[in-house]
């Protein structure tokens, strides 16, 4: 008769990213940050820049602007990195960690920072999740 300790899968590994995806992430959240760093400060609160674009300046910069405002005021930035880090939390993926990671970093700058910093918490509590198993 197996005794019952014999039976008893072994625990899954945790879902930890690789030294090269941590690279990637740190990346593409330096990246995301920076830029939106870069659009509050050299585009949205630079009013002379702001006046221009209003006024019709078609440049990149104020392309982005133009798109960026209305993300911004329906705090769009922080509720797709809620809902990509929830289902991250679901079934971890380095995919929707990166995502995740960039819409957040968006959002805490852009000031949704109320989702995104919810993002931030469970993209970080889905580090202690197991890691999928392969299917």
């Amino acid at each position: 008769m197996p005794d019952a300790a014999s039976s008893i899968a072994p625990p899954r590994p945790l879902f930890l990213p690789t030294a090269r995806q941590t690279t990637w992430l740190v990346a593409i959240g330096f990246l995301a940050v920076g830029e939106a760093f870069y659009l509050r400060f050299m585009a949205i609160e630079n009013a002379n820049m702001a006046l221009a674009c209003r006024g019709g300046l078609s440049t990149w910069l104020c392309s982005t602007f133009r798109v960026t405002i209305p993300l911004f005021q329906y705090e769009v930035f922080g509720a797709v990195a809620l809902a990509v880090a929830l289902i991250n939390l679901m079934r971890p993926s380095i995919v929707l960690v990166g995502l995740a990671l960039a819409a957040a970093g968006f959002g805490l700058v852009l000031h949704n920072v109320d989702l995104a910093a919810l993002a931030v918490g469970a993209v970080i509590l889905s580090l202690a999740r197991p890691a999928p198993g392969p299917e």
